[in-house]
């Protein structure tokens, strides 16, 4: 799926990576970590840890392209782009870096830099079809017809490459010419019938006001995907437009429990439960959505804040990662790799005692992020 183009975060590109002793199998622990907390969601503290990793194995690939993600994902995209390319360094061969570095500069707003690197890629494998498919993610911000031209190219090749058709269709969709983009997502379903390609044809056919269609869509995205988020927060939507407002208030439910932190989702069945007259409920979630878009906003500022941080210990500036660390506490008192990096960076220092503090309030907010040995220490 072709990602959002997110807000760049101004965040200083990393002056080195070698002021943390170098430790493989620190590393790697490190690294492992960081993924479990990912597939838990919990992006903050994954990385966090993605940043020691990196300064203590600054020359593996799957800890650089990782790092990049992370950043990616909170729109510090300046510095993602500059840890896909050292993960490409290491391994110029690494495609998931390389799609990612083409992506990352679409973001960033350097298109005709993205083009002319995935357009490098395709002429040193020209029959090679996932080439094609990176070339037109990167034409897809830029230039409709390109990015559609390229894409039927990659079917040519591969006609069966689900993701290049229903990127196809994405950008059919982008360019107002729906029937088409329909059409090639019922080809796709008809190859690989996936939750992704049913929520988009919904979501198609809401804005065409087309809302049994719709629905009967979004019904099949959400039963090939249960914890498909954003299908059911979409089946909500049109079920609410359709006067389903019991059934709408189901879905709208069923996306809190699976994404609780959505203050869309909360505020929507706020509406929803007031069409059904349960007044009490609907201010309920009310509140619930104006806190957690507070919530949303502390945290954002911790985490660039705490980035910032880890980004002045990577270049040995103690003083300057603490400042920073406990600018975040202040803004988030609860944020958790904000104390944490605090301790690795009072442990560097030799404060040790205020360390064990730090880490000891990181692992009381979130006992996954903080080792035993770390304590210990």
């Amino acid at each position: 799926m072709v990602a959002m183009v997110a807000m760049p975060v101004a965040i200083a590109t990393p002056l080195g990576l070698s002021a943390t002793a170098q430790d493989p199998a620190r590393a790697k622990s490190t690294y492992e970590r960081a993924a479990a907390l990912e597939a838990q969601g919990n992006h903050a503290a994954a990385l966090a840890l993605l940043w020691e990793a990196s300064g203590l194995a600054p020359r593996d690939p799957d800890i650089q392209n990782r790092l990049g993600e992370a950043l990616d994902r909170i729109g510090a995209l300046d510095a993602a782009i500059d840890a896909y390319r050292r993960a490409l360094a290491e391994r110029p061969s690494f495609r998931q870096a390389s799609n990612n570095l083409v992506l990352a500069l679409v973001k960033v707003g350097r298109g005709p830099e993205a083009i002319a690197l995935a357009q490098k890629l395709v002429l040193e494998a020209p029959t090679d079809p996932e080439r094609y498919f990176t070339l037109g993610l990167a034409q897809s911000e830029q230039d409709y017809e390109a990015a559609i031209r390229t894409f039927r190219k990659a079917i040519e090749l591969a006609p069966n490459h689900t993701l290049a058709r229903y990127n196809l269709a994405l950008v059919l969709r982008r360019a107002d010419r729906l029937d088409e983009a329909l059409h090639e997502l019922q080809r796709s379903i008809a190859t690989d019938p996936r939750a992704e390609a049913y929520y988009t044809m919904g979501v198609i056919y809401w804005h065409r006001g087309e809302l049994d269609r719709a629905v009967q869509a979004l019904r099949s995205a959400v039963k090939l995907k249960p914890g498909y988020a954003d299908a059911h927060y979409a089946l909500g939507s049109v079920l609410n437009a359709k006067g389903d407002f019991a059934a709408a208030v189901t879905s709208f439910r069923r996306a809190i429990v699976i994404q609780p932190d959505r203050p869309t989702a909360h505020y929507a069945l706020s509406q929803a439960l007031k069409m059904t007259g349960d007044l009490s409920g609907a201010q309920a979630e009310l509140v619930e959505s104006e806190r957690l878009r507070r919530r949303g906003e502390v945290e954002h500022e911790a985490l660039v804040t705490t980035t910032v941080g880890i980004q002045h210990m990577a270049s040995g500036q103690w003083n300057a990662a603490l400042d920073q660390f406990a600018r975040a506490i202040a803004v988030f008192p609860d944020y958790a790799p904000a104390h944490y990096q605090m301790g690795l960076a009072l442990r560097q220092l030799g404060r040790n005692d205020e360390s064990r503090k730090s880490f000891d309030r990181a692992r009381k907010l979130n006992p996954n992020l903080v080792p035993p040995v770390t304590l210990e220490k």
